[in-house]
């Protein structure tokens, strides 16, 4: 297949454009897009916020304004450039509003430094691309798959629309959890993985092994479970890495923190040597750009055990077909699914497998 026919880059059609381009956000995402536009040489014309967060503050020079102060001084044809992200249902509304009125995009830039998935991008990983849509397991999936490519290249919100789907679905259809679950969870953050499985069981489990490396996160995570669950309980203050070791930490709580080369020196963990031994059925990793790492050190408990998956796919350009080729190569016989739940941009586009 050849993915560059799907759509075109939205960095290149940035930089041909002749219309004034405005951000709507600003923070970490929209540093990020600025710091492309001055690499490829995109001009902004403006930033604005939503109207309780417009406060003329100055943000990289510019005045943060209302959506409609901008228009005023500079007309309805405007490109927006979506420079956050959000998963929550009345801003996702809000994008989709604006994606009806104007010209809208939300260009994609991973989550933890690396390559821009854009033409270059495309052609340097078709044959792994390809390599990976024919692993997926079902229509959906594949469906799931090019959508996102066509989303990455194009930043057009509707193929992140057209590619949702629910959490039910998911743990209905293909999870499938049951009561004698042994879970292990890999970036637990606050305990709300821990208490979506839950959901889905009744609130039964055979155990519970969880790490986490953000001590502000662990401490809300140890709070929650001392006063919520009972049984076979593992918490540990570490991140998922391939070995034992202390590595530096961006300790800032969230999707903000992730292996660095500077920060909170922090105990990492293998899993393989957490559980030492003990059982897995149903495995779960959101490690903020280190899949690859958790996955090298999990590799005996997957071999072993062969637990349902749910990991992570989107921190990386290539997570979305590299975790499903590493996967395969560590056990074959998984049928391996892609699916994307409601977010702006591609986050929480997640690989399940059983």
């Amino acid at each position: 297949m050849d993915f560059l026919t799907l759509e075109q880059s939205v960095w290149s059609r940035l930089k041909e454009e002749t219309r004034p381009i405005v951000l709507y956000g600003m923070g970490d995402g929209a540093d990020k897009i600025l710091a492309q536009f001055d690499r490829l040489g995109i001009r902004a014309s403006g930033v604005f916020a939503s109207d309780e967060f417009a406060r003329g503050n100055l943000f990289h020079g510019f005045s943060v304004r209302k959506l409609s102060d901008t228009t005023a001084e500079l007309g309805e044809d405007i490109v927006i450039v979506i420079s956050f992200a959000s998963q929550r249902p009345e801003v996702l509304a809000k994008m989709y509003e604006l994606d009806a009125g104007y010209d809208v995009v939300a260009p994609d830039v991973p989550v933890v430094p690396g390559p821009l998935f854009d033409e270059a991008f495309v052609r340097e990983h078709s044959a792994d691309m390809q390599r990976a849509y024919e692993l997926l397991a079902d229509e959906r999936s594949r469906e799931v798959f090019l959508d996102t490519v066509r989303f990455k290249l194009s930043g057009r919100l509707k193929y992140l629309r057209n590619s949702e789907s629910g959490k039910d679905e998911v743990f209905e259809n293909i999870l499938r959890p049951g009561a004698d679950e042994h879970f292990s969870d890999l970036g637990a953050y606050n305990g709300d993985t821990i208490r979506e499985l839950l959901h889905y069981t009744d609130g039964r489990f055979a155990s519970v092994t969880a790490l986490e490396p953000d001590r502000r996160s662990f401490r809300k995570l140890n709070e929650w479970a001392s006063a919520n669950i009972e049984g076979d309980v593992t918490l540990v203050q570490a991140g998922a890495w391939d070995r034992d070791e202390i590595r530096c930490f961006s300790d800032q709580a969230g999707r903000q923190s992730h292996v660095a080369n500077k920060g909170r020196e922090t105990q990492m963990r293998a899993l393989d040597s957490v559980l030492n031994g003990r059982p897995c059925t149903y495995l779960k990793m959101d490690v903020e750009g280190a899949e690859r790492e958790a996955i090298a050190g999990a590799r005996q408990t997957i071999e072993r055990d062969r637990p349902k998956l749910n990991i992570a796919a989107y921190h990386r350009s290539e997570d979305f077909f590299e975790l499903p080729l590493l996967i395969h190569s560590l056990c074959a016989d998984y049928a391996l699914y892609l699916r994307h739940h409601p977010y702006v941009p591609a986050w929480d586009t997640n690989l399940y497998a059983r």
